[in-house]
């Protein structure tokens, strides 16, 4: 497993700022243009790529800081192998680098290469899916409606009326962006912008489709099986690549993002893969011992409570908590046992008579307290 801060020559208290001119730094060094199309160079920028997109978003930051790569759930189309690490590719490696530093010193001109015209990339889907705990136990697969943008059935989503064709823009000759040329006393400046008659497309359309309106696409609900794996937490999510909105006119799909969203449950307290939970004994469970049913996560689970066990105790259960996501090992059950004590005005007669009776044998002369655990600290601190 990679560490992230290690990639970017970065310590793990780095600021934003840090790490963000480490990335730049790094990924002109190799970039694989720059490189000659080195795969050695390829992989380095991939995996750089990959930690800056994680360290740069506060919330992801946060979530790697405690769980590492485990933290995220990527998956590809809801099949097979969704809900398992999927590290960036190429294409999403240059889309994130351009994104955050194409427009600085004309960084895509510098590597001989041109972002184009052309439609671009639908936007991202975001759904919430409930899971009870059971369910995070096991790892469950269920399916999940999304209200998505699909390509236009009556243009094919071109957003070209049938019969007739998109044309080249005039504004910009195809080339789906301008360029200005401005002088200063520090010399002259070029600045690229999208061409503001075409949106950057490079090309109008003349006669817009009537069903879509010439926007290539229509609204439509599509259910998709999302495998999830067993551990994940309230907030995690898992990315299906290429799952969301259609681009317009042709442009590609988004992503959908599933974001989860565990039920509480009376049973237990979650903290992370540890559970915790409470079981209610009487006076003589306590001081004889006893065995008692405690709630599992999947079913009941017996503990055995040895003689003397004093109220407030707990008693930790080695791997009955849930499982860690995408990383082996299990988590602990911890179970605290707590003496009930009963009202006064519940006590029948034969129950008052004995309890009376123990008051009087439990504070018979010459008996000894032993001192209470706040005593001995203070005393320990000299009050």
């Amino acid at each position: 497993m990679a560490d992230y801060y290690a990639l970017l020559e970065v310590p793990r208290t780095a600021t934003d700022d840090e790490i963000k001119k480490s990335y730049r730094k790094l990924a002109m060094q190799w970039h694989p243009d720059r490189n000659g199309g080195s795969k050695e160079a390829e992989e380095r920028f991939k995996l750089i790529t990959e930690a800056y997109d994680v360290l740069r978003d506060p919330e992801k930051r946060q979530r790697y800081d405690r769980y590492g790569e485990a933290a995220f759930t990527r998956g590809a189309g809801g099949g097979a192998g969704a809900g398992q690490w999927q590290h960036v590719d190429l294409t999403e490696a240059l889309n994130i680098f351009m994104r955050d530093f194409g427009g600085f010193g004309g960084l895509g001109d510098m590597f001989g290469q041109r972002g184009g015209p052309g439609p671009r990339t639908g936007g991202d889907v975001k759904v919430s899916l409930e899971l009870t705990l059971d369910e995070v136990a096991t790892g469950v697969e269920k399916p999940v409606a999304v209200k998505v943008l699909d390509p236009c059935g009556a243009c094919t989503g071109t957003g070209a009326e049938p019969g007739s064709q998109p044309s080249r823009c005039g504004t910009c000759g195809g080339a789906g962006e301008v360029r200005r040329a401005q002088r200063s006393f520090l010399g002259q400046f070029v600045s690229v912008a999208p061409c503001p008659a075409c949106a950057g497309e490079g090309i109008v359309i003349g006669s817009p489709c009537r069903k879509c309106k010439g926007e290539g696409r229509a609204r439509a609900e599509r259910t998709i099986n999302v495998r999830v794996p067993a551990g994940v937490a309230t907030g995690q999510y898992m990315t299906l690549r290429g799952q969301g909105n259609a681009g317009a006119r042709g442009g590609g799909r988004g992503d959908v993002l599933v974001v989860f969203e565990v039920e509480d449950d009376a049973r237990f307290e979650r903290d992370g893969e540890d559970l915790y939970t409470e079981v209610a004994l009487t006076y003589p469970q306590l001081v004889f011992g006893t065995e008692v049913e405690v709630p599992a996560v999947l079913g009941s689970l017996t503990l055995k409570v040895p003689a003397g066990t004093q109220s407030g105790q707990v008693f930790n259960l080695r791997g009955r908590g849930l499982p860690r996501v995408n990383a082996s090992g299990v988590g602990d059950l911890h179970v605290r046992v707590q003496l009930v004590t009963p009202a006064a005005g519940e006590l029948s007669a034969e129950e008052r008579e004995l309890l009376e009776r123990l008051a009087v044998l439990r504070a018979a002369p010459g008996t000894v307290r032993e001192k209470g655990i706040w005593t001995r600290m203070k005393e320990a601190l000299g009050g």
